[in-house]
């Protein structure tokens, strides 16, 4: 019998794995890493309760770490199978795996050198050149091709509208039975990507919550990002804007470009400081190019941001560069929940001045130094120090997740209504909320637990 059991993301935004299982065969969804808070990234050293030899192959539906970053590190213990992906996820895997890999490294030789883990020595969950290894693995597929990914179950990919390639998953049993995972559900006013494709019909939909509890803001996401920009450049500021690299980035200058172009903020130089942030972005510009399935029309265009003045910064020396410099100017870089990069360096070195703003544009997971920021934390503690917050933190909704009423509406788009749903990728209470909205709707909602085992 067709069976789905939970792994991860229950209960949390991050950590997604869900196995998929035929009587004849094993599917792994997803194989992303746990962040944010110290007990559930320990989780990234547990060993999964899987039979790694009898797994068939991994589908993955995004190219973000808490959907895919977990992979180098299945490989390395053991699974030889293929990763199933769509074009351009594998496209941005191969640029953000090995960047992941390499942070890892990066970060376990600083505690190294400066003696705060409780580890000795303090080890890499994985490399860079773990990740690089893995990567012939992928097998890249289009939207809407099926394809075998275990005996007895049959997937394809369809249109998820969140960053460059995102799909849900529709997974197909010899029995019958049909499983979808919805992946991360996009906004449908993306000014990049095409909305989610509707639901297809299916008995269960294992459904992302990460803004299951609540609607987007009913605001002006572009002229809020004015005035915090313009602000701080009256101020002869720094603008840090902490970005994930993958598609936030695309957005944050899509929006500057629009405020440019009206005049409505002076023309800076804008530094994209993350080499994976500048290697995404020209797989999206080769990706609008080809016409890849998911973009907008209007996209070829809108990619090269005129008028904005964007600098890459390519080195660890123009990186460093930066911090030496005076405002007014605006630096992009990652991670967006400050977890880790350069973005740390940059905070290290602009916190602690009022003249300077944080301007946090998505999801800020509980326990990252993101979240911490947007609650008001009058200090930070990274690199082993303290550093205190006196620069303006502002927090707007770029977020390119789907609201609670667009997951509904998604839920509900289907040719009918008879699907059992569970909330999964989202916090306790996102979660339970999507589900009791899910309810009221008139469909049939469920909060799974960590580990439970459902038969479809």
């Amino acid at each position: 019998m067709a069976a789905v059991t939970f792994l991860g993301a229950v209960g949390s935004v991050t950590g997604s794995k869900f196995l998929l299982e035929s009587e004849t065969g094993s599917v792994l969804v997803d194989c992303g890493l746990y962040q944010g808070p110290k007990d559930l990234r320990k989780r990234n050293w547990d060993v999964l309760p899987l039979d790694l030899e009898s797994l068939d192959s991994v589908v993955v539906t995004h190219a973000h770490v808490d959907h895919i970053g977990y992979t180098p590190r299945l490989v390395g213990t053991g699974f030889s199978g293929p990763i199933h992906a769509t074009t351009n996820t594998v496209n941005l895997a191969r640029i953000i795996l090995p960047d992941s890999g390499h942070i890892h490294e990066e970060e376990a030789k600083f505690a190294n050198k400066r003696g705060y883990s409780k580890h000795h020595p303090a080890l890499p969950l994985y490399t860079e050149a773990d990740a690089r290894k893995m990567l012939p693995q992928f097998q890249n597929h289009e939207f809407g091709e099926p394809f075998e990914a275990a005996p007895g179950i049959q997937c394809s990919f369809r249109r998820a509208g969140h960053i460059l390639g995102s799909a849900s998953v529709l997974a197909e049993f010899d029995d019958g039975k049909r499983v979808v995972v919805s992946g991360d559900l996009g906004p449908g006013d993306h000014p990049l990507l095409l909305p989610a494709e509707p639901l297809p019909e299916c008995d269960v939909v294992l459904c992302e919550s990460t803004y299951g509890n609540r609607p987007r803001p009913d605001l002006d996401v572009t002229a809020r990002l004015g005035d915090y920009v313009e602000d701080t450049i009256s101020r002869g500021g720094v603008v840090l804007i902490p970005a994930f690299a993958v598609d936030r980035t695309e957005i944050v200058l899509w929006h500057l470009a629009q405020l440019q172009r009206s005049g409505r903020i002076p023309r800076v130089p804008v530094y994209l400081d993350s080499p994976m942030a500048s290697a995404a972005l020209a797989v999206y510009r080769e990706a609008a190019r080809s016409g890849a399935g998911d973009l907008r029309d209007s996209v070829s265009k809108e990619l090269m941001f005129e008028p904005l003045e964007v600098r890459e910064s390519r080195t660890v020396e123009d990186s460093k560069a930066l911090n030496r410099m005076r405002g007014p100017l605006i630096i992009i870089s990652a991670s967006g929940m400050a977890t880790g990069g350069r973005i740390l360096h940059h905070l290290a070195s602009r916190l602690g001045s009022s003249r300077n703003s944080v301007i946090l544009v998505g999801f800020q997971a509980p326990g990252t130094r993101g979240r911490a920021l947007a609650d008001g934390a009058q200090s930070l503690k990274f690199f082993g120090s303290y550093h205190p917050v006196r620069a303006s933190v502002h927090e707007i909704g770029l977020s390119a997740h789907a609201d609670q009423n667009e997951l509904v509406n998604w839920l509900q788009s289907g040719p009918t209504s008879d699907h059992t749903v569970f909330t999964v990728h989202g916090e306790e209470d996102a979660s339970a909320s999507l589900a009791a909205a899910a309810d009221a709707a008139g469909l049939f909602a469920v909060q799974p637990r960590m580990g439970e085992r459902i038969l479809v």
